[in-house]
Formats: C-alpha cells, sequence, structure tokens
C-alpha cells in the first residue's frame, strides 16, 4: 500500500523531531514476546549517501522501540548489493547499545542489486540455529523486513515462496524507485498488511510506526474467548490457534484433531500403516509376518498364478492419476513370488483401443516387471472396456503370450482397472472370460459403475469387487486383493507345475480318494461301515459288494 501523509501539520511536526525519537512511543516499551527479527538492508550504488544515512538512524530508532532481549526480541541485520554481508546476526547482541553501534559503523557496499540473493542468504543462513535463530520447534516467530530502493537484478519470487514456506513472515518496503511487483512477490499474505511503499527515505519512519504498532498489539490471547481448542499465539498479523504435538488444525483454525501420520508421511508400509499416537507401524495380512525392516511382509511362496492386468488408460483417469494406478499396481507386483516358475504377470491398457504393454512370459522377475511399469506411457481417449476383456480372452492368455498350458493347472486371473463407464458392451466378453476359467477381478475408482464391476468380476463379488472414491486412497484395495490373489491366501493355494499323469500324483490322488470314501462311510452315507476299506491298500484285490 502507498503511504502519504494524511495532512501537513502532523507530518511536518514528525518530521521536525529528532530521528532518534520520531520512532518510539511514549509510555512503557512494548513487549511483544519472544521474536526473531532480521533487517534485510538494500545498500546498492542507487542509495545515496544521505539517503543511507536516514536508513541506518530508521533502524535505530525502531530499535529503542523493541523489547530486546535472548528470551524476547532477538535482532539480526544483513546488507546487501551484489554481495550479502551480515552487521550482526541474530545470537551476536543482547544490549541496544551495541546493536547501536554496530548499525553507526556500517559501511554501504555500493554495487548491484541482488535482493533474489539476500533472501536466500537470510533463509539459509541468518535464521539458521547457529546464527542465534531459536529453533523450530520453539514455534517463535519468524520476520524479515527487506528495505529497497529498486528493481531486483536477480529473481525473488521463487527464493521468497521458498523462505515463507519455512515460516519466515517477509514485510517487503520500497521506497521511491522501488518495483511493486517484485515487493508484492516478495511479501507474506495478506499483501495488503505486508507490502509498504513510500515515496522518499524521509518518509520510511512512517513505516517504522505503523511496523513497530503491529509488534506492539493487544495479547488478544490474554481476553480467553479466542475459542482455540489448544493453544493460542500471538503472531504480528493477529492470534492465532495452535495445535499441540501429533494433532493438526482444522480448517476452522480452531479445532484439533490427532495427526494420521499414514496419510501425512511416506510410511513405505508393504501392507497397512496404523497411526499409534506421536508414531505408526507397519501390519500384515493374516497368515504373513513383518520383515526385519518393520515395513514388508514375506511374500507369497507357495502355488503360481498367470495374472494379466487390464490398465483403464482413458482420458478421465488424468496424466497424475494415472501415474497412480501405475505405482498401485507395482505394490500388487510387490507381494507375489514373479518368476518363470511362479508367478507370471502380463499388463494390457485400453482407452479407445487395446494395447499389450507386456505380455505375461515376457519378464521374470519382479523388478522387470515394475521397471516395465512405470514405464508405461499414458493412452488417454475413451474407455472401451468390453473390447479390452476381447482382446484378453482371446490374446492376453494365450501360449503364444506366455500363459502356461491349460493341463498344467495354473490358476488365470484376470484384474481389470477402471474409473467410468464402459463405452462399449462389457456383459458378452465378461462372461466369455468366466466361462473360459479365468478368475475376474474388478477394482473401480471415481465413477466406476458398480453394477458394470460386478457384471465383470466372479462370484461371490464381495470377494472380487473393490471400490475406492478417489485415486490418492486406493491403496486400502490392496489388503483384498492380496487375500484373494495371494497363491498363499487365495485361490491357487498348493498349486505345483507337475503332470497329473506322474506316478507320484496317481498315489496322491488315490489316498485322497480311499480317505474320502473312509470319511462317508463312517458318517453312513456309505453303508458297509469301513468292512470294505479294512486292509485295502496298494494292490488290494478286496472288492467287498454292498448289501
Amino acid at each position: 500500500m502507498r503511504i502519504l501523509p494524511c495532512s501537513p501539520l502532523p507530518m511536518l511536526l514528525l518530521l521536525l523531531q529528532p530521528w532518534e525519537t520520531q520512532l518510539q512511543f511514549t509510555g512503557p516499551r512494548c513487549r511483544t514476546g519472544p521474536l526473531d527479527l532480521v533487517f534485510v538492508i538494500d545498500s546498492s550504488r542507487s542509495v545515496r549517501p544521505f539517503e543511507f544515512e536516514t536508513m541506518r538512524q530508521f533502524l535505530v530508532g525502531l530499535l529503542r522501540g523493541l523489547d530486546l532481549g535472548p528470551n524476547a526480541t532477538r535482532v539480526g541485520v544483513i546488507q546487501y548489493s551484489s554481495q550479502v554481508q551480515s552487521v550482526f546476526p541474530l545470537g551476536a547482541f543482547s544490549r541496544r547499545e551495541d546493536m547501536e553501534r554496530a548499525i553507526r559503523a556500517l559501511v554501504p557496499l555500493a554495487q548491484g542489486t541482488m535482493t533474489g540473493l539476500a533472501i536466500q542468504y537470510a533463509m539459509n543462513v541468518a535464521f539458521s540455529v547457529a546464527e542465534g535463530a531459536r529453533p523450530p520447534e520453539a514455534r517463535v516467530p519468524r520476520v524479515a523486513v527487506i528495505v529497497t530502493d529498486g528493481r531486483p537484478q536477480d529473481r525473488v519470487a521463487e527464493v521468497a515462496a521458498q523462505a515463507r514456506a519455512r515460516g519466515i513472515e517477509i514485510y517487503a518496503v520500497g521506497v521511491q524507485r522501488a518495483d511493486v511487483g517484485s515487493l508484492r512477490a516478495m511479501a507474506s499474505p495478506p499483501l495488503d498488511e505486508h507490502v509498504f511503499l513510500v515515496e522518499s527515505f524521509d518518509l520510511i519512519q512512517e513505516f517504522g510506526l505503523q511496523f513497530q504498532g503491529r509488534l506492539c498489539a493487544i495479547d488478544h490471547c490474554s481476553f480467553g474467548n479466542h475459542s482455540c481448542q489448544h493453544e493460542c499465539v500471538n503472531t504480528l498479523g493477529g492470534p492465532r490457534c495452535h495445535c499441540r504435538e501429533g494433532h493438526d488444525l482444522l480448517p476452522d483454525g480452531r479445532s484439533c484433531q490427532v495427526r494420521d501420520l499414514c496419510n501425512g508421511v511416506d510410511h513405505g508400509c508393504e501392507f497397512q500403516c496404523v497411526s499409534e499416537g506421536l508414531t505408526y507401524r507397519c501390519l500384515c495380512p493374516e497368515g504373513r509376518q513383518l520383515q526385519a525392516d518393520g515395513k514388508s511382509c514375506n511374500r507369497c511362496r507357495e502355488g503360481h498364478v498367470d495374472l494379466v492386468l487390464l490398465v483403464d488408460g482413458s482420458k478421465s483417469v488424468r496424466p497424475q492419476n494415472f501415474e497412480l494406478v501405475k505405482r498401485f499396481v507395482n505394490q500388487i507386483v510387490d507381494f507375489l513370488d514373479v518368476s518363470p516358475e511362479g508367478t507370471r504377470i502380463g499388463l494390457v491398457q485400453f482407452s479407445s483401443r487395446v494395447r499389450t504393454e507386456f505380455p505375461l512370459g515376457r519378464y521374470g522377475t519382479a523388478a522387470e516387471v515394475k521397471q516395465a511399469v512405470l514405464a508405461i506411457e499414458y493412452m488417454e481417449r475413451g474407455t472401451m472396456t468390453g473390447l479390452a476383456l476381447r482382446h484378453m480372452v482371446e490374446h492376453s492368455f494365450s501360449e503364444a503370450q506366455g500363459a502356461r498350458p491349460r493341463v498344467l493347472n495354473v490358476p488365470r486371473v484376470g484384474l481389470v482397472f477402471t474409473d467410468g463407464r464402459s463405452q462399449d458392451d462389457i456383459s458378452v466378453w465378461a462372461a466369455r472370460a468366466k466361462e473360459e476359467g479365468i478368475v475376474m477381478y474388478a477394482v473401480g475408482v471415481g465413477k466406476a459403475v458398480e453394477e458394470e464391476l460386478r457384471e465383470i468380476a466372479s462370484e461371490p463379488a464381495e470377494l472380487h469387487v473393490s471400490y475406492s472414491p478417489d485415486f490418492n486412497t486406493m491403496t486400502h484395495l490392496l489388503e483384498n486383493l492380496r487375500g484373494s490373489i495371494c497363491p498363499e491366501e487365495g485361490i491357487s493355494a498348493g498349486t505345483e507345475l507337475r503332470s497329473p499323469c506322474e506316478c507320484e500324483s496317481l498315489v496322491e490322488f488315490q489316498g485322497r480318494t480311499l480317505g474320502a470314501l473312509e470319511s462317508l462311510t463312517q458318517n453312513h452315507i456309505l453303508w458297509g461301515q469301513g468292512r470294505r476299506l479294512k486292509g485295502r491298500g496298494r494292490g488290494s484285490r478286496d472288492t467287498q459288494r454292498l448289501p
């Protein structure tokens, strides 16, 4: 905002006062509470000697109105031109006299105007604990006041945004030739409270009065009507509610809720993350154990599956969500024992057309599959789910594509991932897939249609249909899929790759059959009460007839 004198007489009286008393309030010095305050002063060649002297006196006068001390306001000063120089850091002085002495000895640099460089120095050095700033966990406000008279010769917007993201509140004060756009790019929001433009260095004390007024604002938290659930903290912009550690502030600005660490950090849990107060732990599904890293679960080792994934690459998915889908697919890969003799994985992407990204027989390790998944390019366009199902039935599970022969009895599993209604008919090929013995799973996200998901999936639908309202939260579906697809727990438990005609297979079949017959006899389902089984073994010729 542009600061102009409201009437000539008050301004004239103000200018007639001694410089070092203009910025002091009458009465006791205001107590702001803990504050880390750094002044970033432009001393480029465009600042004339008498203007720099005015700025020096402005700093001295402003210091005299602050409650300085190690546990109160700490002050640091840096000046910049083409380089940055620390006049004194935050932890150097606690006495006003020492600060004034350092400011009076200040010699301008008189070169260029690298304001972005100065902000970066303030962010990385001046506000560091090593320089005397209090640590972030102390929650002491950090305030930077940038005073400049010209246009920066480097970029300021990005580095200023980084500084604000680190919790530094920035006031931008422009004098005379200062560029308003640059001031707005540097300052914290709201801009009308953090951007000041004065006509000349002679009027800079107007900013000082307003700034000191903000520091000396009423302690609203002391009135007890702030409505903060946990804590009220006074800031330069007014009272703010803060939550205790392990809690997050809700949008109403007052209420707090326990932080769900599982959603706020990259926890790395393979299966499930559970928040527990200020920490979290990883869980594995029943029957699987957490590994030594505390994150991964032991993999499925028994049995084998030929798994084909049909991934919706239509326009409605959007590029950023498609990346989440690829990450989700790789999480499925993580819990499978991928190998030529174990689980084989193929992937087909579909939109208005169908494209085999890689067939069942191409990759023999999980690492190769995951790398191939990450390399998939998003197709966009329509949603032809029926066409994708036809392609899967006719091609993906063929031996030419890497599927194992049916005589080996390896389960065939198809998993369809989609986010919307199909633009073609799915009924014929959804039914055909199940007729071909393919166990079908349907995973829907967002606007996926429940009726279509159920039509695609095998029975019972409760075990073969999964849904998530949002791409960011779909990882919880892994629990259902793991329990169903994982050979240890699901459809292919104990499957072995061997010929059903081998001698051992015949002996095993005979043993199982005899056991079943004996069970039926004991339950009086077959008469003879076990007499016909007694003494029967390999080579037995006992062929008692049923009465």
